[in-house]
């Protein structure tokens, strides 16, 4: 059986018992934090057995995120890639071409419009729009024939006209030249921001049924333009051709564009009478489209 030791002066008959060692209660130490943040300093940053992480590992399968889907990531990545590479080549080709007087530099140029203005489809798309946002939101494969053939067209009217000089140089002068920058970056600039502004009511796609929370903009870009999206496509479109002294393609662009417009109003706005009636009439009787002859 153990024994309680006895001190020696007990043992001697001292009469004063010897005194008790004070208790001392240590606070537990404070835990260490990583400077700069308000994070505990441990060996282990995330619990893997909790909760949250089994719930991040059951996220739903999507087949749509697939190379065959109509969001497929691998597609979205691969056309992101090669605009921001085409755009940044054909900058980069421009400034070495205008630096030494080439008066090819306007092939890039016009290359460097068509990128911005594809990049930025579905980038406002997937910021503003999320929903609606599919691989092909860049409208690099499905904006029709008629927009490859003009495109087409332009760029054979540029590698044309560096060979005759002449031809080059006829209608095209620093006022013209201008005027087309101006026009590109107005035209792209309010198209953006009416996708931006209308958010989820906006659609590549002109819609054929109301669906739920489809509401009518009437505010900011909005108050002043009935179609802010066409405006800008109808201006930067020709504004691309001024830009590079393309004479039959702003010819041709005007046209082309008048007409396509036109009819894709007067159908849509149909639609949008049935959608939403009266409000929708006065909201045409006080804007317009800002494109010409068409009301």
């Amino acid at each position: 059986m153990a024994r309680k030791s006895v001190s020696s002066s007990a043992a001697n008959g001292n009469s004063h018992p010897p005194k008790p060692e004070p208790e001392t209660t240590e606070s537990p130490a404070e835990p260490e934090l990583i400077p700069g943040t308000n994070r505990e300093d441990t060996a282990d940053e995330f619990d893997w057995d909790s909760s949250l992480y089994e719930r991040r590992q059951a996220l739903p399968y999507d087949p749509s995120l697939l190379p065959t889907g109509r969001r497929s990531l691998s597609s979205i990545a691969l056309q992101s890639f090669s605009l921001g590479l085409t755009l940044a080549s054909c900058i980069l080709a421009t400034t070495y071409l205008l630096l030494t007087n080439n008066p090819l530099w306007r092939l890039p140029t016009f290359f460097a419009c068509l990128s911005l203005f594809h990049f930025l489809e579905f980038w406002t798309t997937a910021r503003f729009n999320m929903p609606a946002a599919r691989a092909s939101s860049f409208l690099l494969f499905s904006n029709g024939a008629a927009y490859n053939i003009a495109h087409t067209l332009a760029t054979v009217e540029v590698l044309t006209s560096a060979f005759f000089p002449w031809y080059q140089s006829l209608f095209v002068n620093p006022f013209t030249i201008t005027s087309g920058v101006v026009l590109v970056l107005i035209g792209q600039s309010i198209r953006t921001l009416a996708m931006a502004q209308a958010g989820t009511n906006f659609n590549h796609t002109p819609a054929k049924t109301k669906q739920e929370g489809h509401v009518l903009v009437t505010e900011g870009i909005y108050r002043w333009l009935r179609h802010p999206s066409y405006f800008g496509f109808f201006w930067w479109a020709i504004g691309t051709q001024m830009l590079v002294g393309n004479k039959v393609c702003v010819v041709g662009y005007s046209i082309a564009l008048f007409n396509f417009f036109n009819r894709r109003i007067k159908a849509e706005e149909i639609t949008l009478v049935d959608f939403f009636g009266d409000d929708y009439l006065a909201f045409r009787r006080r804007t317009g489209t800002g494109i010409p002859f068409i009301y």
